[in-house]
């Protein structure tokens, strides 16, 4: 069990990080114009803007989430939060963006998979990613459950300290963190390094090139034609 581990939470991130760094230059460099999300709203726009936007507010709020809970060290936060309270708000904001979330990516999917115009013009690696988010976002949910039953926060913290020694390049340590922690937990996380590995041959790939700037620019002027 613990080669296991080792394996998939010491050795699995590194790889995974490898792929999505060389398989997005190669992407960039060799097919720039497969860079994209490939939007099919002309396609059918009814729901879509909502779906969207459901799906993206809860993606980004969750992942933000993910970032802050397990990468920010204990000390920061210790002396006015507890384990247990920081768990507990994980779970509501964490919960409700999720559903969110879930929400938006459920009307997506039904949306690909029901609208023949839609379906036809989807890629078979547009239909997988989409289930995999589905199945990575249930475990994600289903995790929520089984904290209920631990409320001292303590597997919240093993999975801190995993993330916190992966990025400091110690996988022995990161994999001894995890060890204890529940399948549910290890799922969720495995996947989750997995959909590193799948961001370079997916549309998940404009991700890496989301156009921050529009926030800043200036209004465009438009003008009626006479």
């Amino acid at each position: 069990m613990n080669n296991i581990n080792l394996l998939f939470f010491g050795i699995y991130p590194y790889v995974a990080l490898a792929v999505l760094i060389i398989g997005c230059w190669a992407r960039f460099d060799l097919s720039q114009y497969t860079w994209k999300a490939g939007s099919s709203q002309f396609m059918r726009d009814k729901h879509m803007r909502l779906a969207s936007n459901l799906f993206h507010i809860g993606i980004i709020a969750v992942l933000a989430g993910h970032f802050v809970g397990l990468l920010t060290p204990s000390v920061v936060y210790a002396r006015w939060l507890s384990n247990e309270n920081k768990q507990l708000m994980a779970m509501v904001i964490g919960g409700f963006f999720g559903l969110i979330c879930l929400v938006g990516l459920v009307m997506l999917i039904w949306r690909r998979m029901t609208d023949p115009r839609v379906r036809a013009q989807s890629s078979i690696s547009d239909i997988m990613i989409l289930w995999v988010l589905l199945v990575q976002l249930l475990l994600g949910l289903f995790t929520i459950y089984v904290s209920t039953a631990h409320l001292d926060g303590s597997q919240m913290v093993l999975l801190a300290n995993w993330a916190q020694q992966i990025v400091t390049f110690r996988p022995l340590q990161a994999a001894a963190s995890i060890a204890p922690v529940g399948l549910a937990y290890k799922l969720h996380v495995f996947l989750g390094i997995t959909l590193f590995v799948l961001v370079p041959f997916t549309r998940l790939v404009h991700v890496a090139s989301a156009p921050i700037w529009y926030l800043g620019r200036r209004y465009q002027i438009v003008r009626r034609k006479a």
